[in-house]
Order: structure tokens, then sequence, then C-alpha cells
């Protein structure tokens, strides 16, 4: 299983993740791995739903149109 190292990490972050790991009875280590799983799950979740969308529209839309609504919803 590959190895992921962070450097860097703020000091209040550590101890909230310590905190959290101990309510709920495990390590620091795991319970950032289940965070991470999380998150990439979540996001998995959110690209498959835009995915299964757009296979519904007649085309997709082109990167000029998507740039365009991005910059619509800034106004």
């Amino acid at each position: 299983m590959p190895t992921l190292t962070i450097r860097n990490v703020p000091a209040r972050t550590v101890k909230s993740l310590k905190a959290l790991a101990r309510r709920r009875r495990r390590s620091m280590e795991q319970e950032v791995r289940d965070l991470l799983e999380a998150h990439v799950a979540e996001r998995r979740s959110v690209l498959e739903q835009i995915e299964a969308g757009w296979a519904r529209q007649a085309r997709r839309p082109t990167p000029a149109e998507v740039d365009a609504w991005i910059g619509a919803g800034r106004a």
C-alpha cells in the first residue's frame, strides 16, 4: 500500500485531528485515511452525477460555454 507524507500541517489542524480521532476511538492516522477517502468518494459521486446529467443532453457544452456560465455566476 502506498504511503502519503504531508508536511507543514498547522499545529491547530493536528490537534483537531487528534481530538476527533480520540472521540472516535481510533488512531489519528486512521482518522485521516477515513477523511480523505470520504472526501474523494464524495467528489467522485458529484462527478458521476455531472457525467450522468451530460449524458442526457443532446450535446456537451463547449469549454467557452462553460467559461461564460462561470463568468456569469461571478457577476
